[in-house]
């Protein structure tokens, strides 16, 4: 080869400069992340800026692993994982033996099969009462009646196994729907969606309720809302209500950003849009079975101080001498019908909640919406008299699309999963069989609400300091906010040239 020859670029781009075309320059976790880049000097420290990197096969390339395919695929990975893992928990077979506790494989999906009557072709609301929302009991009834309508012509059949294989593989396919709207809502930032796939929490929760169904249409709310379509945004927010109520949550962070920009037009579509949606799938069983209908607002409101909660860990605290709990918090248990832990739970949400809109309002910047609603979300389960183990699928892809640190994010997980093995050490207990002393799972319990309560603290900081916010070293402004991203401040100072991200080092 003649050394006169002059190599031309390729005209081909990679997936990456496709992006950044588009959207802007990609994010790196090895060069903006420190865990990240610490974990990469193992295999000789992040790539260099002058790499050379592989073509995509848009582009004529061979490249068909581009990093939204890889972050899908180690999604499927995860929840196959955690299919193999609820595995011996899927005959229904659960005698005196205890195997769902002793194989942590416990799933409401098995248990409710039978106790909401779907094993005796029972149609939710009609003949029997559900503990759950509306579009949560239409989802168990979908996939379960005709599963016990096949195993009735099928003598020998499992159907227990078959109801959650069944729905083990529709809430795979909303895990992976979520990932897809994490990555679609990060185009420059595909890496973070990863968080969500290697997440110890999915591996250990996925199916242990149906909580993904409305993960993923909250998560659908949001890619509305981003892309500025309120009445989509409304009907995905009013059928993620209609299945779990956390969603509702989400209306106070666009309330208060619409405060701080005078923007409330797309909050009424959005906000009206959700509510007649709501209405529309909770009217017809309100109005034919009444008494159905109530029970999940009736089990709530006389529900007690649940395991692993705030309330939970004052009731059983360890004071020595085989002593646990402190008075106060036992007095609330005794209670009837709970009506005083009730008002202090939500009177230390409310409160909550006005400390976050006062920060929303004072922020030097306008916080972003996913910040604002995982703190609104967080502040719910830390101050909530219930809090199940699978609700941290709640907080997953808030808490990914607020801060996409792996340091915190992974001391948060190690606590869920080591919460997640307690409890079922505690459930042994309950049954008789002691495996370990009552302090060990309130130690369990704390270790999980203090990891969270540290990463409540890490977005209050980036809000105040946003110059430390990652997304925002990404984005100019924020990329979930919808009519928000970029709108004029009415409280806060305007946004100036020092606000961008930085620009790429020059060599």
């Amino acid at each position: 080869m003649s050394t006169n020859a002059v190599v031309q670029p390729d005209p081909r781009p990679s997936d990456e400069s496709e992006i950044a075309e588009k959207h802007g320059p990609v994010d790196e976790p090895a060069h903006s992340d420190p865990v990240v880049g610490g974990l990469s000097e193992a295999i000789g420290g992040p790539l260099g800026e002058h790499a050379v990197r592989p073509r995509s096969r848009s582009g004529g390339g061979n490249r068909f692993w581009t990093p939204a395919r890889i972050v899908l695929a180690l999604t499927c990975l995860m929840l196959s994982l955690h299919w193999v893992q609820k595995s011996p928990c899927r005959d229904g077979a659960w005698g005196e033996d205890l195997p769902q506790y002793k194989h942590f494989c416990y799933t409401d999906v098995l248990a409710l099969y039978y106790g909401e009557g779907l094993a005796e072709g029972k149609v939710p609301y009609a003949d029997h009462a559900v503990e759950y929302p509306v579009l949560t009991g239409a989802f168990m009834g979908v996939l379960g009646l005709p599963v016990h309508a096949y195993a009735a012509n099928h003598p020998g059949l499992n159907e227990a196994q078959r109801f959650y294989d069944l729905n083990a593989l529709v809430l795979g396919a909303l895990g992976v729907a979520t990932v897809a709207m994490i990555l679609a809502l990060r185009r420059r930032r595909p890496w973070d969606a990863a968080m969500f796939a290697l997440s110890p929490a999915l591996f250990v929760s996925a199916t242990v309720n149906w909580d993904l169904l409305a993960v993923a249409l909250s998560c659908f709310f949001l890619y509305f809302w981003a892309r500025r379509r309120p009445v989509l945004a409304g009907l995905m927010l009013g059928l993620a209500t209609a299945a779990k109520f956390y969603p509702l949550l989400l209306v106070g962070a666009l309330f208060a950003l619409a405060l701080r920009t005078a923007r409330w037009r797309e909050l009424v579509t959005t906000v009206s849009t959700a509510l007649l949606t709501w209405v529309a799938v909770n009217a017809p069983v309100a109005l034919l079975y009444p008494a159905s209908w109530r029970e999940f607002f009736r089990l709530n409101s006389t529900r007690g101080i649940d395991w692993g909660t705030l309330w939970y860990i004052g009731e059983h605290f360890p004071l020595g001498g085989d002593r646990y709990g402190l008075a106060p918090f036992q007095a609330l248990d005794r209670q009837p019908d709970h009506g005083t832990l009730n008002t202090l739970y939500l009177m230390l949400f409310v409160i909550a909640c006005i400390g976050i809109l006062v920060l929303a309002i004072g922020a030097p910047r306008r916080p972003r919406l996913a910040q604002l609603a995982f703190l609104i979300v967080a502040a719910f389960l830390v101050t909530g008299k219930v809090w199940s183990q699978q609700y941290v699928l709640w907080l997953l892809p808030l808490a990914i699309l607020a801060r996409p640190r792996w340091g915190a994010f992974l001391a948060w997980q190690f606590a869920e999963v080591a919460y997640f093995v307690a409890f079922y050490g505690e459930l042994m207990n309950a049954t008789g069989r002691a495996v370990f002393p009552e302090w060990v799972f309130v130690l369990a319990s704390i270790l999980r609400l203090v990891t969270v309560c540290v990463m409540i603290g890490f977005v209050v900081r980036d809000i105040l300091r946003p110059e430390r916010d990652p997304v925002r070293q990404t984005y100019a402004d924020d990329p979930d906010g919808g009519e928000f991203d970029g709108a004029p401040d009415v409280f806060g100072r305007r946004r100036t040239a020092s606000d961008s991200p930085p620009a790429p080092a020059t060599a």
